[in-house]
């Protein structure tokens, strides 16, 4: 089957960060974003994440439904039946920036049902869930952090978490932008020393280095990528002189990398940055900007082109074929799955899908 199991999906993460690239993480919200995001990376050759934020979870379960869990597992069920086709590459499923108001009405109850499946001697159907403790203080993002890390190890899942702000806006959040939004090498101490480096169940961290969520003319994002470096060397280091409470090889630090990193925030980043960052240990990029925009702008295309035929103008009944959704959808998902295919390229992903 496409859809990763647990074993495949740390083999991509580790394959990621030992040959130095990272997956386009691809956030969708319909099965026309799921099917554009699974065509795209198909096209690249690439393995790959596909995601569902908070919003978006909710928005899949229908607008009168409007229930994040549901919507999680209705967009996790036809991933998985419609990914099956696709058996040259490998796609984890994961949900994006769950907060702390959304803990117990989303993340926790999904793990839980994870859980159950492991126990019945199923595969998980997510692959990770992502802890967003960005607004609330270290010490609080990190207790509920070990909490997620032990219900995560049971459901052999992957749990993302994020150190410090990202700014812009996320599903109505919004954060400044300011000098909050850069960590520093002591929170990534912190971490490593409450959650290990590894050794208690895997994980992902997104430390922020000037992150901004939406689209910024070039020079209101200053990015420092240069920061990820500073983390990861600086906790080598501890980790080496045995000052986090247990002992570490060279191996299990991968040269002097020891945390798979996400990069959040990153549309209208620059090439230069975006390699940089990846250098650093980037495994995983989201993507969500750039390619609602891609899929939006291909349908607005379609009208201003078919205008008359679209709309019933001066009595007429248009042409049913410019507006039945699937002449404009396959336009959009045409269009969205191209800004996938580059995405792949930019991350050097594509071509790389694990045999």
């Amino acid at each position: 089957m496409t859809i990763a199991s647990p074993e495949r999906y740390r083999e991509m993460l580790e394959s990621a960060r030992r040959n130095g690239y990272a997956y386009p993480a691809i956030n969708v919200t319909s099965t026309q974003t799921l099917n554009a995001a699974l065509q795209g990376f198909a096209e690249a050759e690439s393995d790959g994440i596909i995601q569902v934020s908070v919003g978006g979870a909710s928005y899949f379960s229908g607008q009168r439904v409007d229930d994040r869990v549901t919507g999680s597992l209705a967009f996790a069920a036809f991933a998985h039946e419609v990914a099956a086709k696709y058996p040259n590459i490998s796609i984890a499923l994961h949900t994006d920036h769950c907060a702390k108001p959304y803990l117990d009405g989303w993340v926790r109850p999904l793990l839980a049902h994870e859980a159950d499946e492991v126990a019945h001697g199923k595969e998980p159907i997510f692959q990770s869930h992502m802890w967003d403790g960005s607004t609330v203080p270290l010490k609080e993002n990190l207790d509920i952090a070990e909490e997620l890390l032990d219900l995560s190890a049971k459901a052999r899942t992957v749990l993302e978490i994020e150190i410090g702000a990202v700014g812009g806006e996320e599903d109505g959040h919004r954060a400044d932008i300011d000098e909050k939004l850069y960590s520093t090498p002591a929170d990534g101490i912190e971490v490593a020393r409450r959650l290990g480096l590894g050794e208690r169940g895997a994980y992902m961290a997104a430390f922020t280095f000037g992150n901004v969520h939406g689209a910024y003319k070039p020079g209101v994002v200053k990015l420092r990528p240069e920061l990820l470096g500073e983390i990861q060397r600086e906790v080598a280091s501890v980790a080496k002189a045995g000052n986090l409470g247990s002992d570490y090889t060279d191996a299990e630090l991968h040269d002097d990398k020891p945390f798979m990193l996400v990069f959040h925030g990153g549309s209208g980043s620059t090439k230069g940055d975006i390699t940089a960052a990846v250098h650093y240990g980037v495994v995983k990029m989201n993507i969500d900007t750039d390619t609602q925009y891609a899929f939006t702008r291909a349908v607005a295309g379609h009208m201003f082109e078919h205008y008359d035929s679209v709309l019933k103008v001066d009595g007429e009944v248009g042409e049913k074929r410019y507006y039945d959704p699937r002449s404009w959808g396959r336009t959009a998902e045409d269009a969205m799955a191209q800004r996938v295919v580059e995405a792949c390229v930019e991350l050097g992903s594509a071509g790389k899908a694990l045999k």
